[in-house]
């Protein structure tokens, strides 16, 4: 399990969604991919999230635009006339994180009737990773090529906000996933569920965070080395595997 890792050329255009002020840039290999910076409101921790979630979504088998490492260099940006956007690039040198942009891509809309069991997967890896921005106002899906493609996870695993009692964390129902935009679509949990812990593991967790780069582990307010702080996303992953009966009643409870 790896991440290529790219570097940023050119930079087009902000894409002002939210306050993470994602980009579309060009890397040196030619390639588009929407930016997210480690400069941003959110830091890291975001970046943390879209990784994490990212990858577990591809282990679910779910459609999602590849993800790279985007190095950006000291002088990236100087050029740039926005004060706001030279700030972020300037605070963003260093490894930051791209996903590749897929032209002609159109949001999801929610009218759209997909596959039951591919509802409840998704619908079940929300709930798992505690993503709170998966809903009718923003779905951060998109339509591509006649399939539904997985974007934008960085609102997840919210509970690295407070970093603390990790194992309390890890147990809780997520009762956000009321507001989820596949909810009533998805009339498979109990399978997805199932599906989710054949592939699904320790080993896989731990070749996910090992993924995490120390660069993004070095947080002030905390004395933990980047391995404890790996050891802390691996103990979330793998308790919560264990008790995913918790969320899944919620979730089932939310559907009525």
């Amino acid at each position: 399990m790896s991440l290529r890792t790219v570097t940023v050329m050119r930079y087009i255009l902000p894409l002002r969604e939210g306050g993470s002020l994602p980009a579309l840039a060009e890397a040196d290999d030619a390639f588009k991919y929407v930016l997210k910076f480690r400069g941003s409101g959110h830091g890291v921790k975001m970046l943390i999230s879209e990784l994490l979630g990212g990858k577990i979504a591809e282990a679910l088998g779910l459609k999602l635009p590849e993800l790279v490492f985007a190095n950006l260099d000291v002088d990236f940006g100087r050029t740039e006339g926005d004060e706001e956007i030279q700030d972020l690039l300037k605070f963003s040198e260093g490894l930051n994180l791209g996903m590749h942009f897929l032209s002609g891509a159109i949001a999801y809309n929610s009218g759209i009737k997909i596959d039951p069991f591919l509802a409840s997967k998704i619908v079940w890896m929300d709930a798992f990773i505690t993503n709170i921005d998966r809903t009718f106002n923003n779905t951060n899906l998109l339509w591509w090529h006649k399939e539904l493609w997985i974007i934008d996870n960085g609102a997840s695993f919210y509970f690295h906000h407070s970093w603390n009692d990790v194992d309390t964390a890890a147990k809780t129902p997520f009762r956000y996933i009321k507001d989820h935009v596949l909810l009533s679509q998805a009339t498979l949990l109990d399978e997805a569920d199932t599906f989710a812990k054949t592939v699904l593991n320790k080993q896989v967790f731990r070749d996910i965070v090992n993924l995490l780069p120390d660069e993004w582990l070095h947080w002030e307010g905390t004395t933990e080395t980047p391995d404890q702080i790996r050891e802390v996303y691996f103990r979330f992953l793998s308790t919560r595997l264990e008790h995913t009966d918790i969320f899944l009643k919620e979730a089932k409870n939310a559907r009525g």
